[in-house]
């Protein structure tokens, strides 16, 4: 079985990799549709579902995933969160999976509601480059408890949901 992922993120394809079972896992460059930084679960899903349609048209594959991290806020909370977000794709179907939502802290938050990138950000108060390729935002907000391929990971288990089980 031949899996593409629409990104050449090593962290998102290890993610595909920690949950797809006996496949060939290769990654695709493709767009998501959306801005780098998506604002809102609908724009955060419209990115990943784009890029699993992408990549199943790039090549011969059984399946493609889209990835796609955004920020977000949930009715009842105002809090910002960082969400992330997978879809799976046969050509047919679609499954959709989010994986876990994370507290953004106030002073990170008030810089993206002020028009600027997760990614950027988090690397500027860290004083790194490239944490989107590493741990994520999410590594560092839990702590190390999660991982940015962990918490993806959760996503695209939960995409895989109606291919995997006789249930849907």
């Amino acid at each position: 079985m031949r899996i593409a992922v629409g990104s050449e993120n090593p962290v998102k394809r290890a993610a595909v990799e920690a949950v797809a079972r006996d496949a060939t896992v290769e990654a695709v460059a493709v767009s998501s549709g959306v801005s780098e930084q998506p604002r809102g679960h609908a724009k955060t899903i419209a990115g990943a579902e784009t890029r699993a349609w992408h990549a199943l048209d790039a090549g011969e594959y059984d399946y493609a995933v889209g990835l796609e991290g955004g920020v977000a806020s949930f009715d009842g909370a105002e809090d910002l969160y960082l969400v992330m977000w997978a879809a799976v794709t046969d050509g047919v179907r679609v499954g959709r999976g989010s994986g876990p939502s994370v507290r953004l802290p106030s002073r990170i938050a008030a810089r993206i509601r002020g028009g600027e990138e997760l990614g950027p950000v988090m690397d500027d108060v860290l004083d790194t480059t490239g944490i989107a390729s590493g741990e994520g935002a999410a590594g560092v907000l839990t702590g190390g408890r999660i991982d940015r391929e962990t918490a993806l990971s959760t996503a695209v288990a939960g995409a895989l949901g109606p291919f995997v089980s006789e249930l849907y």
